[in-house]
């Protein structure tokens, strides 16, 4: 069965005042080490969801093996770029499809192959657990790419995850830092000096 991850990059960062997905990140944009991790893991394939004509975030992404996605109803929210996501999955023949975003520096190939891992056997998502609840990066089923794309607006993958009685948790504590704010990125850059150091 083919899973083809999903990054969804098409935001337009408003609350951080600066395009989230080229803030530096150990060397090199936030959304090239995110899709680096997603190519590292055992999804078949990948795509990145972006804001139509963004020349500048596409091109972070080069010499990866990824497929880049425009999306041309960005500002609609969050819900567009899910759903043009599964589109792309769809086409691409996947039995299941992996959402991730792009500001969740702690993000790793082994946590992706973790939820991979934990997928089948009657589970249709297999999502991250941090902050005392389920979300993304999360692993959808087939059967569930219609809920998918029924979303709308600033609705993201919760919903569905929520809905799911029999959904699969994996613990991932890191997943609670998120950038969408300047303390945000702070917190992110003292986290890389310290991994560093």
């Amino acid at each position: 069965m083919r899973i083809a991850a999903v990054v969804l990059a098409a935001g337009e960062s408003r609350r951080l005042g600066t395009p989230k997905q080229l803030l530096s990140y150990r060397g090199q944009p936030l959304l090239r080490a995110i899709a680096r991790e997603a190519c590292g893991s055992r999804c078949d394939d990948v795509a990145v969801v972006v804001r139509e004509n963004d020349t500048a975030i596409a091109a972070c992404l080069e010499g990866l093996p990824v497929t880049v996605v425009a999306n041309p109803g960005w500002a609609e929210g969050i819900a567009s770029s899910i759903r043009r996501g599964v589109e792309w999955a769809t086409r691409q023949g996947a039995g299941a499809v992996l959402l991730l975003v792009c500001d969740q520096p702690a993000l790793n190939a082994a946590h992706i192959d973790r939820l991979v891992s934990r997928y089948g056997a009657g589970a249709r998502v297999v999502a991250s657990r941090y902050a005392d609840s389920l979300g993304v990066p999360a692993l959808f089923g087939r059967e569930l790419f219609g809920a998918l794309l029924s979303v709308r607006g600033s609705t993201g993958a919760k919903r569905v995850i929520r809905d799911e009685k029999y959904a699969v948790a994996v613990d991932w504590p890191e997943g609670v830092l998120d950038v969408d704010t300047p303390a945000d990125a702070a917190r992110m850059a003292e986290l890389t000096e310290a991994a560093d150091a």
